[in-house]
């Protein structure tokens, strides 16, 4: 009996079988090598690797670089405004100041576009190369300080020496606080008198002729004031008007309190 062989698989159909099994193969060492690590460690789970940035995630950087995501907002736009603004009145360009500081140029036009929020060492680099105090690039960051507006003839009246032989003395405002540092005055002398009281204080006195004529003692001399005329004197020394030249007299008396009012 003669046998017949069966048809021939065509070359095609084997080299597809032989790719089939080689990938299949591969696919499984592949897997193995995953399963223990190149080097037969297992790597460790993908949730613990994820607690690591990587170094070129942009919030590490900016973080490193003590900004956050949104920049250093009113306390980088305050601490901006004094650093520029220093460094130009000492006549520093950035790169002056990135040598006086050992901080990079980039980093400096950051802090003074008041696009990162600098460290408190960075900080006290900038202040002591500036020459300033830490404090002083806070300056400014939400502080809420008191105006005085005084209108014309609303100012109150005071009583001092003098105050019954005609003089008035107008309060032009006063800052609240433990104790006056600055007192200014507007006095009037609108009646001729004999009498010239005289004062005395600790401080500064600082006084403006607004009309009239007078003559003005300190101590042992005399000034004749007219209009314009300023007298700045140390407030401890016997002073006042001594005659009353041209009426009415107006002048403005600025006292400043150099300690605690006695």
């Amino acid at each position: 009996m003669e046998l017949t062989a069966g048809p021939r698989p065509e070359r095609g159909v084997e080299w597809a079988a032989v790719a089939t099994r080689r990938t299949a193969a591969d696919q499984t060492a592949r897997g193995k090598t995953a399963k223990t690590g190149a080097a037969g460690r297992t790597p460790a789970p993908a949730a613990k690797r994820g607690k690591s940035a990587a170094p070129d995630s942009p919030n590490l950087v900016a973080m490193e670089n003590g900004a956050g995501p949104e920049g250093g907002g009113q306390l980088g736009q305050v601490i901006a405004n004094h650093v520029r603004t220093r460094r130009l009145e000492i006549g520093l360009n950035v790169g002056q100041l990135a040598e006086r500081t050992g901080i990079s140029k980039g980093m400096l036009s950051k802090i003074e576009n008041a696009q990162t929020s600098p460290s408190l060492s960075t900080l006290e680099r900038l202040a002591f190369a500036l020459d300033m105090p830490v404090t002083s690039l806070f300056r400014g960051l939400a502080e809420e300080r008191d105006a005085v507006f005084v209108k014309a003839g609303s100012g109150p009246e005071i009583v001092r020496k003098g105050t019954r032989a005609g003089h008035r003395y107008e309060l032009l405002g006063s800052l609240r606080g433990p104790y006056k540092r600055v007192e200014p005055l507007l006095v009037s002398l609108d009646d001729s008198t004999e009498v010239f009281p005289l004062f005395q204080h600790t401080g500064i006195d600082i006084l403006y002729m607004l009309s009239g004529v007078m003559e003005y003692g300190y101590g042992r001399q005399r000034y004749k004031m007219e209009r314009g005329d300023t007298l700045q004197f140390e407030g401890d020394i016997p002073h006042g008007p001594t005659m009353l030249i041209k009426l009415p007299i107006r002048f403005l008396s600025i006292t400043i309190y150099t300690g605690d009012r006695t």
